[in-house]
């Protein structure tokens, strides 16, 4: 499975942003699927979380109540809906997916348990 993330852009503090993920080769329909930031000198972190279905979703602390992670499997697509940003938020946005799949979205909140990365999409906030 080949992904790549697009939709990013320059927003301001407060504002809105929409993610996609999109599969180029394969299908993205049948995983888990999460998505992860890395912001200028810090590590990658989890973001997002959503099982193959949609049924379940996770999110890190940071982000939860502000994003939502959604997916259309007739669409081959999973999404990331970035409200109420913040100068934090900014970072490169990747998404991913695992080669195990079976558990619920909370399984999925580190990046050792993904096998199928994106290139990133950059998301800056200004202040």
């Amino acid at each position: 499975v080949q992904l790549q993330a697009s939709g990013g852009g320059l927003v301001q503090t407060g504002g809105s942003l929409r993610l996609s993920c999109a599969a180029s080769r394969g299908t993205i329909s049948t995983y888990p699927t999460g998505w992860f930031r890395q912001a200028p000198g810090k590590e990658r972190e989890f973001a997002a979380a959503i099982s193959w279905s949609g049924s379940s979703t996770y999110y890190a602390d940071s982000v939860k109540g502000r994003f939502t992670i959604s997916r259309d499997n007739a669409k081959n697509m999973v999404y990331l809906q970035m409200d109420s940003l913040k100068p934090e938020d900014t970072a490169v946005y990747f998404c991913a997916a695992p080669k195990k799949t079976g558990f619920s979205a909370a399984y999925y909140n580190t990046e050792q348990r993904y096998d199928y990365w994106g290139q990133g999409t950059q998301v800056t906030v200004s202040s």
